[in-house]
């Protein structure tokens, strides 16, 4: 029997731990989806610690939120807010499903191409954004552009990148800077001040 492709592989049906704060430790189920992969413990352990002085009363954008591995995390560390998008129905479902588990009622969830939301929907201010689209997408210029061009984002926002270890890092908006770029596995993670 012939392998499948990894990128094309399902998660396996499973559970995703919340990391640190009111839910911490709690345990999120996680359905087999083609192409959904959570951020992994370690490195939302290290983004959150990035962004430990701003989380707190946060607003934020979970734009492909698959799991709603970062979305959760950043409620869970006392983000105000948190909008969760997704294409796929099924992911919606497990995140509506999620927030029910949680009793989190500060979680909006929108079945909707980030893409296609960002561009037509009235802009709000964001104070952290999580791009984690899935890799083969290639995605991140595009939102990153409608991030910027759209005024999606709050003064010092935040935005967390998240690609494969060897794709080429996303054209950001001018103004925007880099504060930290880390690897772990075949993945690399950014956290953008945006302006």
């Amino acid at each position: 029997m012939a392998k499948t492709p990894r990128r094309q592989r399902a998660t396996r049906p499973g559970r995703l731990r919340i990391v640190a704060g009111k839910w911490r430790r709690r345990l999120l189920p996680v359905t087999a989806l083609p192409g959904l992969r959570p951020t992994a413990e370690r490195v939302r352990e290290t983004l959150f610690n990035w962004l430990e002085p701003r989380i707190e009363g946060a607003r934020c954008l979970d734009a492909c939120a698959g799991t709603g591995a970062l979305g959760f995390e950043a409620l869970s560390r006392g983000a105000r807010s948190v909008t969760l998008l997704d294409a796929s129905a099924p992911a919606v479902r497990m995140l509506r499903e999620a927030a029910d588990t949680l009793g989190a009622a500060d979680a909006e969830i929108v079945q909707a191409d980030a893409v296609d939301w960002l561009a037509r929907e009235s802009p709000r201010a964001y104070d952290v954004v999580f791009l984690d689209p899935p890799y083969r997408d290639r995605l991140l210029d595009d939102l990153c552009r409608l991030l910027a061009e759209r005024n999606w984002l709050a003064d010092d926002a935040r935005v967390y990148l998240e690609l494969g270890r060897n794709d080429p890092q996303p054209a950001l908006p001018a103004g925007w800077q880099v504060l930290k770029d880390r690897q772990a596995g075949q993945v690399r993670y950014l956290l953008v001040a945006a302006g």
